[in-house]
């Protein structure tokens, strides 16, 4: 079971390797990067290239360890037992499956997605170690042990808006998404947009490239912003050459709404624009 990427999929040489030891090791992939570089959609195309179910858990701030393995129901229960409803006598009736239990139960070795971790509160890592170590939990009202029939890939993305426990960083392989380069960046736009003729995809590259390196952004323009952008492009029909400036830092690109995500960053481009007229360019 190797992952090599995907026709859809563009992953770098260290990205194969980071999703191949993970594997053999049998140990949990947290990946961090940019958010946009294909973090979630990672674990998408390792399911589709190994022929694996994918199961997703993604992560809120208010979300619980306890919800991946299972809920107990105990509201309904009590308002059955008031009604007489014989489904009280089973307890196995009102616990409903997390993520973890459907992934130990899957018949075929899947892929669990763990998405944005860092979004729960600190001790949601820590909450999960015996489990993803052992890949075992009790259920205390059936006094049951859920054990992995197969032991499922997991894969953990992070956009570092928390630091992650160390305990909890020790139990996995860890690989950081770096942004792609401009040659990376043109087989992922290749891969969506195979028909783009080479000027318009080398204007739109160096814009969006320059775009990025704009002193003082809040949010710079990620891979998946650039396809979105492209996309806008040719549905507006915009040509090549309405990309392309003596200096691209200086002017706001056409459908900037794609790429600039706040105010603050349209306005920075806004004065740019503004000193560039005044000064007569």
């Amino acid at each position: 079971m190797k992952f090599t990427g995907t026709d859809t999929y563009v992953a770098s040489e260290d990205l194969k390797v980071a999703v191949n030891a993970a594997i053999t090791l049998e140990r949990p992939l947290l990946i961090k990067g940019e958010p946009g570089t294909g973090k979630t959609v990672l674990a998408q195309e390792i399911a589709r290239a190994v022929d694996a179910p994918l199961l997703q858990w993604h992560i809120k701030s208010t979300t619980k360890a306890q919800q991946g393995l299972y809920e107990y129901d105990a509201v309904s229960r009590l308002r059955d037992s008031q009604l007489g409803d014989a489904r009280v006598e089973d307890i196995s009736n009102y616990i409903k499956k997390g993520k973890l239990w459907e992934a130990f139960d899957s018949e075929k070795r899947p892929v669990l997605l763990i998405d944005e971790i860092d979004k729960a509160d600190i001790e949601f890592p820590n909450d999960l170690l015996l489990e993803l170590d052992r890949m075992e939990f009790h259920v205390y009202e059936t006094k049951e042990t859920i054990r992995a029939t197969n032991r499922p890939i997991v894969v953990i993305t992070s956009n570092n808006e928390k630091e992650l426990p160390d305990a909890f960083l020790r139990r996995c392989f860890f690989h950081y998404i770096r942004f792609p380069d401009e040659e990376t960046m043109k087989e992922i736009v290749e891969v969506h947009f195979p028909k783009l003729k080479d000027r318009l995809l080398r204007e739109a590259m160096g814009a969006f490239y320059e775009v990025r390196d704009v002193p003082g952004l809040k949010k710079k323009p990620s891979t998946s912003e650039l396809l979105d952008w492209i996309k806008l492009l040719l549905a507006e029909d915009i040509p090549p050459e309405a990309l392309r400036s003596k200096d691209r830092k200086d002017l706001i690109p056409p459908l900037h709404g794609a790429l600039l995500k706040n105010e603050q960053d349209v306005h920075l481009f806004e004065r740019l624009a503004f000193i560039n007229r005044r000064e007569g360019r």
